[in-house]
């Protein structure tokens, strides 16, 4: 008998333990659900706050740009080549373009691609000088 007390009290010390592991897991499962809310509010926020600042920071380059050149098109009333061309080269620059990739070839694949596509723009060439032929044969027959 005394055996099973003890069986008893220690099974009974392990299921108080287990519950109190489970009591403490559970009130932290709601503090961390909290926590990890208030970092995505968080998160999100900055980011609103960030597209703000560079959609203000456009608008101000965009100002900036329209007022330099406002002036300079006044002054040059007489010639008008000129800050068409600066207007065309500012909408020609674009952002720094992404550098190509480097293929990872073997010499013999770099140059069985080489020998294709030297193929393929000679055969591009002579349907090009075919077709000039072409047309120019027809424009002799029809000029008798």
């Amino acid at each position: 008998m005394d055996g099973s007390i003890i069986d008893l009290l220690m099974n009974l010390k392990t299921l108080r333990k287990k519950i109190r592991k489970l009591e403490t897991r559970l009130e932290e499962g709601p503090k961390k659900l909290a926590k990890l809310k208030r970092k995505l509010e968080a998160m999100t926020k900055a980011k609103e706050r960030k597209t703000k600042l560079k959609l203000a920071a456009r608008v101000a380059a965009a100002r900036r740009t329209t007022k330099a050149s406002a002036p300079a098109q006044k002054e040059k009333s007489g010639s008008t080549a000129q800050p068409q061309a600066k207007a065309a080269t500012a909408r020609e620059r674009s952002p720094a373009k992404k550098a190509k990739r480097k293929l990872n070839l073997s010499p013999e694949r770099r140059a069985q691609l080489a020998a294709a596509m030297k193929a393929r723009w000679a055969a591009k060439r002579a349907a090009a000088d075919g077709n000039s032929q072409k047309s120019s044969t027809e424009g002799n027959s029809q000029a008798p």
